[in-house]
């Protein structure tokens, strides 16, 4: 009898993890997918787990920016946008479930789905730019910013594989891969996620192969002659630097009203914000409001018709977005999230791909905020679950190979 019930709740776990990496690119799926990961957690034990799983560096840096997040509501004006700015950041905590029903016979299940999601996601994509002529993914409610993200995800997991892969067609195929993604992403209009990849890239392969000067020196030249092809080549890229340029001089003459106008006022008003209340911030769920009340009088009004411009959501930028609502107090407990991630990923012996991963994070942060772009955030945590437990699995297998007398 007990046989049974474990072997229904090994079914139930592995079942749910491969539904959660499809269902995490559309919202209506992953409402049911957010449900049915802690449900499924619980069944198998996971409670009784818990203690071990919350001494991951990650846990740990979630749960205390939850924490001082719904501390910010007690001093916020609106509580009840509050409550909905912490909802998104409380979402993220369903990687506690997910990494505690991963193990050994379960890791096919999860990398199986994420890759069926990830692809299943990236066919949509393709459809929607070389049929539809259409950015992003409208079908997942996946904006052209968030699809430019997710490219740029799989091209440094691409190249991070490439290095670790000891079969030769697999790694050329790899190459093939992150170059193919590299160009659907050099044709997307999101300009802070490419620069993000292209830097956090050529950080990785130098990483990788420090060591290995003439090769280092190879794959450098290789990877600044694709990215020059791609851009020159690229009419979309063509048409974000005139665009840039554009933007620039308007913005110059006073005239805010272009996309990098826009995040430059938000910036300026964003930083005279923290300025105010430097140590607590104006309150969790404040930050758009204190925007769309500002504007109106901040440096003569230059900004004030901004909010007809475009609805006001974010600061594009995850550090000023978190300083406005919570000062001083917010900016360290993000840098401790992030710190703590980059920590949960080098216990595993994965600093290379931990400095790719965070710089990525960190640079795509600087001109959007990362929170509010749904599937990238839960694709990294899966990325990053799932390497805690492939680590965890070849330590066993070591260990019984080598250890085991």
């Amino acid at each position: 009898m007990q046989s049974t019930a474990n072997a229904w709740r090994d079914v139930l776990a592995k079942s749910v993890l491969f539904f959660f990496g499809i269902a995490l690119w559309y919202k209506g799926l992953s409402f049911y997918a957010y449900y049915l990961l802690p449900l499924a957690w619980v069944i198998d034990g996971g409670l009784g787990r818990f203690g071990k799983t919350a001494r991951e560096p990650l846990v740990m840096g979630m749960l205390l920016l939850c924490f001082v997040l719904a501390l910010g509501i007690l001093w916020s004006d609106r509580p009840d946008l509050g409550f909905k700015v912490w909802r998104r950041y409380f979402a993220f905590l369903v990687f506690i479930p997910y990494l505690g029903l991963l193990n050994k016979e379960r890791l096919p299940w999860a990398i199986s789905g994420a890759l069926v999601g990830y692809f299943g996601a990236l066919v949509i994509g393709l459809y929607q730019w070389m049929v539809m002529g259409v950015q992003g993914i409208p079908a997942l409610g996946m904006p052209y910013t968030s699809f430019s993200s997710i490219l740029g995800i799989g091209v440094l997991l691409t190249l991070y594989t490439i290095k670790t892969s000891r079969n030769n067609g697999a790694r050329l195929f790899l190459w093939f891969l992150s170059a193919f993604l590299l160009f659907i992403q050099f044709n997307q209009d999101a300009r802070g996620a490419l620069l993000a990849t292209l830097f956090s890239s050529l950080l990785l392969l130098f990483v990788l192969y420090k060591t290995k000067t003439k090769t280092l020196l190879i794959v450098m030249a290789l990877g600044i002659t694709v990215i020059t092809l791609f851009a020159s080549n690229s009419t979309s890229f063509q048409e974000r630097l005139m665009r840039a340029k554009s933007d620039i001089q308007l913005s110059w003459a006073g005239k805010y009203t272009t996309s990098l106008g826009y995040r430059l006022a938000m910036w300026d008003v964003g930083l005279h914000g923290i300025a105010e209340h430097p140590f607590v911030g104006h309150g969790t769920g404040t930050a758009a409001r204190y925007f769309e009340k500002t504007v109106e009088t901040y440096k003569g009004g230059i900004y004030r018709d901004l909010p007809e411009f475009q609805d006001t959501y974010h600061y594009h930028n995850d550090w000023i977005e978190i300083g406005m609502q919570l000062g001083l107090l917010g900016v360290v407990t993000y840098a401790f999230f992030l710190w703590s991630w980059f920590q949960t990923l080098k216990r595993r012996q994965l600093v290379v791909l931990a400095a790719a991963l965070l710089c990525f994070i960190f640079l795509s942060g600087l001109t959007d905020t990362l929170v509010f772009f749904r599937q990238t955030f839960y694709l990294l945590l899966v990325i990053t679950a799932i390497g805690i437990t492939c680590h965890k699995t070849s330590e066993r297998l070591y260990s019984t190979k080598y250890i085991t007398p």
